[in-house]
């Protein structure tokens, strides 16, 4: 306690002291170097002066200056002609001169305590100025070379042997233009308003001239009477003004004591009375000015003359007439409701308390309702019975009710029941058009809503997708993935403009998402140079993803630049005109990245893919980028703990085990699905079961020629390019001489088996792992095999032995 104590009392003497830190001046130090700048500026000014005056007298005596006996003329001896002749004849001529102003500007700010990193811009832009101003006089003045300096005179010289006279005055005319409109600041518009001003103000003058000549001409002017004798005056001048308004007499009495005070000048006086005040006429400047400090302090009036004006910002101007689709395009596959068969009820009732009572389990209640595919039996039990021994009957229960996937739900939250879970003999399927069709979803109050299908309640089950924000989709093959990620698509283009939403698709398999290419102009998004939107190659999904990040990086920037703090703020506040678009501010959709099958790419180009993916999960939600992944199962290899934990909603399909159950939503119950759509939901909280409505792939292909025959941007919304890399591994530079003693004979195997690996490498040639890579690295850099491929072996770019021997042949001859 007490060194804590003797610190913080040492730390509080140095900072009332003011001990400088290490590595910067004090304040006796900066005012110390800053005079010496001052005064070392004051004596270039009087050396370069004296330069231009006795400097041809003293240039022979520039390189003696360690002989006392040669006398100089300049006014700061030896040193000052030393100086003038760095600075001024080899150096830049006039512009030397330059150089003054930058060491006397900065050793006032050292002086005066400022930022002297704030004239760093100061001495950019004098130095360029130096050198085009150099350049000129050794490009007009070759008669006298002590205007332009050497620098002037050789630079001049080596652009006029590449560009001519002609190129080297246009370089010169460039530079100056540079000069004038990045330091200056002179652009078209400050010449034309400069230009207007004068003008305005000769036309100002000019009727002022005529109104001041106008109102001398108005006032009728009496004669006065003289009287001989010099002290009498015998009338009193009269003046009466043309002007509506009474002038105080009482001013304008004369007060001429004699004859020769009089003057035939006669101009009017100012006149300051209480009734009339007589000012100058105003300026356009001065209302110019006053303009300029009103606009200050008004932004929130301007936005709200502007909504005024012309509404709120539409971003759908573009494609005003679109048309979302009719549910006409959709089927359906149901006469409408759930038909209940009440024998098949009272049966799984009577056999589900018959099964309880074996194990002397007796139920106080039970209910049943009915859904598409799976009726909820909830009991009660008597009081005294344990819930864990009723859900170590899901077994038996299922044997009894002869019923494939029985799932207990003990208890059911919320409730003070325990949910038996049984499958319907003759489920009803749930169409899309039934889901779409439905009131929860067509007045769903939500940014990016979806329909999914229906509970066991028998309701359409409807999420926001931008409060999940992520999604996650899992399960074995052939139970529902694909028409998951179609009825997700589906719902949006039903509910939002193409102006609202955009969509990256990457289909590894090449053939789930390919309907969607109809709509490319109306709804996806790709990178600039791409082909087709919708993404197939791996390769290229790694570049769209790197650029997804760009454009999230982008987002955010706006959005701080706009001070909010999601999309839906960002958005709100520039239709309301609050935000400039000169200033880079746009319209901002929302991207939906959906990858059919994460795990593929996983296997082909891990941690490529997973860095991306992981921030897009960790970042994307504010600023409207969301992600549905689809995989078989997303096991730690697949989804790491990085990526998992930034997808709280997540939909199982049938999968084969618990532990898969346990690896999509951390708990069991989707290995007891019964298929075809059947799914469980979880949002981290409770989870839901859901029968996934049903879209066909003719309905997809409607849909899409619907909205693909309608009026579409000129292009696919564009993501920010990004350039990377064309190659995976590192790229190798090797010198032949560092070659392994066993470079030919590996080159000799790798060649014979077509096969580039490490593995091979150490079997034959019975060496260990690092020797190996080293080699395979070597081969590399040779172009003897192709670079790193994941788990794939490299590529072997020369066929046969023959062509081998050709190849170390051409080689030894360059080498």
């Amino acid at each position: 306690m007490a060194k804590a104590t003797k610190k913080a009392s040492t730390s509080k003497n140095d900072s009332t002291t003011g001990t400088p830190k290490k590595g910067v001046l004090s304040r006796q130090q900066k005012v110390i170097f800053g005079s010496l700048l001052l005064l070392f500026s004051v004596a270039l000014a009087l050396s370069f002066v004296s330069f231009y005056i006795y400097g041809q007298q003293d240039q022979s005596a520039v390189y003696e200056l360690g002989n006392r006996s040669v006398e100089v003329r300049n006014w700061l001896g030896k040193f000052g002609a030393f100086l003038a002749n760095i600075f001024v004849y080899e150096g830049f001529g006039v512009a030397a001169f330059i150089f003054v102003r930058l060491f006397f500007l900065t050793g006032a700010y050292l002086i005066l305590d400022l930022s002297v990193w704030k004239l760093r811009s100061s001495w950019f832009w004098d130095i360029f100025i130096a050198i085009i101003v150099s350049v000129l006089f050794g490009f007009f003045a070759t008669k006298i070379p002590e205007l332009g300096g050497v620098i002037g005179f050789e630079l001049n010289d080596y652009l006029q042997d590449y560009l001519g006279k002609s190129g080297t005055l246009l370089v010169l005319f460039f530079g100056l233009l540079i000069f004038l409109i990045f330091r200056v600041k002179i652009s078209p518009d400050t010449l034309k308003n400069a230009f207007e001003k004068s003008k305005n103000k000769v036309t100002t003058d000019i009727e002022g001239l005529k109104k001041s000549r106008s109102e001398e001409k108005s006032y009728n002017l009496e004669e006065f009477a003289v009287d001989e004798e010099p002290e009498l005056i015998s009338k009193e001048p009269i003046i009466k003004p043309a002007s509506k308004f009474e002038i105080n007499k009482e001013v304008l009495k004369p007060t001429i004591n004699h004859p020769s005070e009089l003057s035939l000048d006669i101009k009017p006086k100012a006149v300051s009375t209480p009734e009339l005040v007589v000012d100058e006429p105003l300026h356009q400047e001065d209302f110019v000015i006053e303009k300029v400090a009103e606009e200050e302090t008004i932004d929130e009036n301007i936005a709200a003359r502007l909504v005024a004006d012309f509404g709120l910002f539409d971003p759908t101007l573009d494609l005003s007439n679109f048309k979302f689709p009719s549910l006409d395009l959709l089927k359906e596959y149901s006469t409408g409701g759930i038909t209940i068969n009440q024998a098949e009820l009272e049966e799984n009732k009577n056999r589900i308390v018959e099964t309880l009572r074996n194990y002397k389990i007796e139920i106080a209640q039970i209910k049943a309702t009915v859904g598409p595919s799976v009726t909820l039996y909830e009991i009660v039990p008597e009081a005294g019975i344990r819930i864990s021994k009723i859900k170590s009957l899901e077994d038996d229960i299922a044997l009894s009710l002869s019923a494939l996937g029985i799932r207990i739900i003990a208890p059911i939250p919320g409730k003070g029941t325990i949910g038996i879970e049984v499958p319907n003999k003759n489920p009803t399927m749930v169409s899309m058009k039934s889901v779409i069709g439905s009131a929860r979803f067509q007045e769903a109050e939500m940014e990016l809503p979806i329909a999914l299908g229906k509970t066991i309640s028998n309701e359409t089950f409807v999420v926001d997708l931008a409060k999940m924000p992520h999604l996650l989709m899992a399960g074995a093959t052939g139970q529902g993935k694909s028409v998951g990620l179609n009825a997700v698509l589906t719902s949006l283009l039903y509910k939002k403009h193409p102006a609202e939403v955009k969509f990256v698709l990457v289909d590894p398999k090449k053939v789930e998402l390919t309907l969607f290419n109809k709509i490319e102009r109306h709804y996806l998004a790709k990178l600039p140079d791409a082909g087709d939107a919708i993404i197939t190659d791996n390769a290229k999904v790694i570049n769209t993803l790197n650029s997804l990040c760009v454009e999230m990086d982008n987002r955010y920037n706006l959005l701080k630049e706009a001070m909010v703090r999601n999309i839906k703020e960002y958005n709100d506040k520039f239709k309301s005109r609050k935000l400039n678009p000169e200033n880079g501010h746009r319209f901002l959709p929302y991207i939906i990245l959906v990858v059919d099958e994460f795990a593929d790419l996983i296997m082909t180009a891990g941690k490529e893919v997973e860095t991306p993916i992981a921030r897009l999960a960790q970042l994307a939600r504010a600023i409207g980028i969301h992600l549905i992944i689809a995989t078989q199962r997303p096991s730690v290899n697949v989804i790491t703990g990085i990526i998992k934990a930034n997808f709280p909603a997540r939909i199982a399909f049938r999968v084969t085990s618990k532990i898969d159950s346990r690896t999509i939503l951390d708990t069991s119950g989707a290995d007891q699905l019964i298929g075809r759509g059947d799914m469980l939901y979880t949002n981290g909280n409770d989870v839901v079961r859901v029968q996934c409505a049903f879209v066909d792939t003719p309905e997809v292909e409607r849909i899409t020629e619907f909205i693909g025959a309608q009026k579409a941007y000129p292009d696919a919304y564009l993501l920010p390019e990004f350039i990377g890399s064309d190659e995976t591994g590192t790229k190798l530079d090797m010198d032949v001489s560092e070659r392994d003693t066993l470079f030919r004979e590996a080159a000799e195997i790798i060649v014979t088996a077509q096969q580039g690996s490490a593995s091979l490498l150490q079997r034959k040639l019975k060496l260990g792992y690092n020797r190996a890579g080293r080699l395979i690295d070597q081969l590399e850099s040779a172009g003897i095999v192709g670079p790193f491929e994941g788990s794939k072996a490299r590529n072997v770019t020369i066929q046969d032995l023959s062509s081998l021997d050709d190849f170390f042949n051409k080689e030894q001859n360059t080498f």
